[in-house]
Protein backbone atom coordinates (compact mmCIF):
# COMPACT_ATOMS: atom_id res chain seq x y z
CA UNK A 1 0.00 0.00 0.00
CA UNK A 2 3.05 2.32 0.48
CA UNK A 3 3.66 2.31 -3.13
CA UNK A 4 1.10 4.10 -3.70
CA UNK A 5 1.25 7.04 -2.00
CA UNK A 6 4.78 7.92 -3.27
CA UNK A 7 4.64 11.00 -5.07
CA UNK A 8 4.53 11.68 -9.05
CA UNK A 9 4.87 15.09 -10.92
CA UNK A 10 2.53 16.38 -12.83
CA UNK A 11 3.45 17.84 -15.90
CA UNK A 12 1.34 20.39 -18.16
CA UNK A 13 0.98 18.76 -22.20
CA UNK A 14 3.80 21.49 -22.76
CA UNK A 15 5.68 19.74 -19.76
CA UNK A 16 5.20 22.58 -17.59
CA UNK A 17 5.63 21.28 -13.80
CA UNK A 18 1.66 21.33 -12.53
CA UNK A 19 1.43 20.12 -8.87
CA UNK A 20 2.58 16.67 -8.04
CA UNK A 21 0.07 13.98 -6.88
CA UNK A 22 0.08 10.07 -5.73
CA UNK A 23 0.90 7.14 -7.58
CA UNK A 24 -2.68 6.11 -6.89
CA UNK A 25 -4.19 9.19 -8.61
CA UNK A 26 -1.76 9.03 -11.48
CA UNK A 27 -2.55 5.31 -12.11
CA UNK A 28 -6.19 7.04 -12.84
CA UNK A 29 -5.75 9.26 -15.07
CA UNK A 30 -3.57 6.95 -17.14
CA UNK A 31 -6.29 4.35 -16.68
CA UNK A 32 -8.77 6.98 -18.09
CA UNK A 33 -6.70 7.91 -20.47
CA UNK A 34 -6.39 11.50 -19.52
CA UNK A 35 -2.39 11.11 -18.76
CA UNK A 36 1.00 9.52 -20.60
CA UNK A 37 3.74 8.21 -18.18
CA UNK A 38 6.81 9.55 -18.98
CA UNK A 39 9.02 8.00 -15.93
CA UNK A 40 8.23 5.24 -13.65
CA UNK A 41 9.59 3.75 -10.92
CA UNK A 42 12.17 0.91 -11.69
CA UNK A 43 10.72 -2.36 -11.39
CA UNK A 44 7.68 -1.79 -10.00
CA UNK A 45 4.26 -2.15 -11.39
CA UNK A 46 0.78 -2.05 -10.80
CA UNK A 47 -1.02 -5.44 -12.12
CA UNK A 48 -4.96 -6.25 -12.77
CA UNK A 49 -6.38 -9.24 -14.26
CA UNK A 50 -5.71 -8.33 -17.60
CA UNK A 51 -2.73 -5.40 -17.68
CA UNK A 52 0.09 -4.49 -15.94
CA UNK A 53 1.06 -0.43 -15.63
CA UNK A 54 4.54 0.38 -14.44
CA UNK A 55 4.37 2.68 -11.47
CA UNK A 56 4.42 6.64 -12.92
CA UNK A 57 7.30 8.71 -11.57
CA UNK A 58 6.24 11.60 -13.81
CA UNK A 59 2.93 11.84 -16.07
CA UNK A 60 1.87 14.32 -18.69
CA UNK A 61 -1.51 16.02 -19.44
CA UNK A 62 -3.18 14.80 -22.57
CA UNK A 63 -4.49 18.15 -23.24
CA UNK A 64 -3.52 21.54 -22.02
CA UNK A 65 -4.61 22.57 -19.09
CA UNK A 66 -4.87 26.48 -18.65
CA UNK A 67 -3.54 27.26 -15.28
CA UNK A 68 -4.08 30.80 -13.66
CA UNK A 69 -1.13 32.52 -11.87
CA UNK A 70 -1.29 30.28 -8.77
CA UNK A 71 0.48 32.32 -5.31
CA UNK A 72 2.10 29.73 -2.34
CA UNK A 73 -0.44 30.49 0.33
CA UNK A 74 1.76 32.80 2.94
CA UNK A 75 0.83 31.03 5.79
CA UNK A 76 4.02 30.32 9.17
CA UNK A 77 4.59 26.39 7.54
CA UNK A 78 5.13 27.93 4.24
CA UNK A 79 7.34 30.48 5.79
CA UNK A 80 9.54 27.85 7.69
CA UNK A 81 9.85 26.11 4.53
CA UNK A 82 10.79 28.81 2.55
CA UNK A 83 13.70 30.06 4.98
CA UNK A 84 14.59 26.12 5.39
CA UNK A 85 13.70 26.19 9.01
CA UNK A 86 16.86 28.69 9.59
CA UNK A 87 17.02 31.32 11.46
CA UNK A 88 17.34 34.08 8.91
CA UNK A 89 19.44 36.62 11.56
CA UNK A 90 22.23 33.74 13.35
CA UNK A 91 21.52 30.92 10.48
CA UNK A 92 21.04 28.49 13.50
CA UNK A 93 18.53 25.83 12.98
CA UNK A 94 19.08 23.99 16.52
CA UNK A 95 16.73 26.41 18.10
CA UNK A 96 12.61 27.22 18.18
CA UNK A 97 12.39 29.31 15.60
CA UNK A 98 9.21 31.86 15.55
CA UNK A 99 8.41 34.32 12.50
CA UNK A 100 9.70 37.73 12.55
CA UNK A 101 8.40 40.93 10.29
CA UNK A 102 11.43 42.31 9.19
CA UNK A 103 9.47 45.80 8.99
CA UNK A 104 7.82 45.92 12.43
CA UNK A 105 3.90 46.45 11.88
CA UNK A 106 3.83 49.79 13.80
CA UNK A 107 6.81 51.08 11.59
CA UNK A 108 4.36 50.16 8.58
CA UNK A 109 5.21 46.32 7.82
CA UNK A 110 2.71 44.66 6.15
CA UNK A 111 2.26 40.51 6.75
CA UNK A 112 3.86 39.16 3.50
CA UNK A 113 6.32 37.30 1.90
CA UNK A 114 8.71 40.11 1.47
CA UNK A 115 8.75 40.95 5.38
CA UNK A 116 8.14 37.77 7.12
CA UNK A 117 11.23 35.57 8.05
CA UNK A 118 11.97 32.63 10.20
CA UNK A 119 13.76 34.42 13.31
CA UNK A 120 14.93 32.29 16.61
CA UNK A 121 13.42 33.24 19.46
CA UNK A 122 17.06 35.05 20.90
CA UNK A 123 17.35 37.00 17.82
CA UNK A 124 14.09 38.04 17.81
CA UNK A 125 14.18 39.05 21.06
CA UNK A 126 17.26 40.98 20.39
CA UNK A 127 15.84 42.74 17.16
CA UNK A 128 12.65 43.81 19.33
CA UNK A 129 10.32 46.59 17.53
CA UNK A 130 13.28 47.62 15.33
CA UNK A 131 14.26 46.94 11.67
CA UNK A 132 17.22 44.56 11.38
CA UNK A 133 19.48 48.12 10.65
CA UNK A 134 18.41 49.67 13.89
CA UNK A 135 18.88 46.78 15.41
CA UNK A 136 22.68 46.37 13.80
CA UNK A 137 21.47 42.79 12.01
CA UNK A 138 21.61 41.32 8.75
CA UNK A 139 19.51 39.13 7.34
CA UNK A 140 21.09 35.85 5.49
CA UNK A 141 18.63 36.36 2.65
CA UNK A 142 16.43 39.02 1.31
CA UNK A 143 12.99 37.60 1.78
CA UNK A 144 10.73 37.08 -1.40
CA UNK A 145 7.60 34.93 -2.63
CA UNK A 146 8.09 31.84 -3.45
CA UNK A 147 6.68 30.38 -7.00
CA UNK A 148 4.61 27.41 -8.35
CA UNK A 149 7.91 25.79 -9.24
CA UNK A 150 10.33 26.70 -6.31
CA UNK A 151 7.78 25.67 -3.98
CA UNK A 152 7.94 21.99 -5.72
CA UNK A 153 11.53 22.23 -5.98
CA UNK A 154 12.33 22.88 -2.47
CA UNK A 155 9.02 22.15 0.08
CA UNK A 156 7.38 19.12 -1.72
CA UNK A 157 11.16 18.10 -2.47
CA UNK A 158 12.50 15.73 -5.26
CA UNK A 159 11.11 12.27 -4.92
CA UNK A 160 12.83 10.86 -7.65
CA UNK A 161 16.15 12.32 -9.40
CA UNK A 162 14.13 12.10 -13.26
CA UNK A 163 12.10 14.96 -12.10
CA UNK A 164 15.18 17.34 -11.69
CA UNK A 165 15.39 18.06 -15.82
CA UNK A 166 11.52 19.14 -15.44
CA UNK A 167 12.00 21.26 -12.68
CA UNK A 168 14.76 22.90 -14.42
CA UNK A 169 17.45 22.14 -11.69
CA UNK A 170 19.87 20.39 -14.56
Amino acid sequence: MKLLNKNVLVLNQNFEPLSVCSVKRAVVMVFLGKADIIESYDGYKIRSVSQQIPVPSIVRLDLYVKVPFRRVILSRKNILKRDQHQCQYCGRKDRILTVDHVVPRHLGGKDGWENLVCACVKCNSIKGNRTPDQAKMKLLRKPKRPNNITFIQHFVGISDERWRRYLFLD
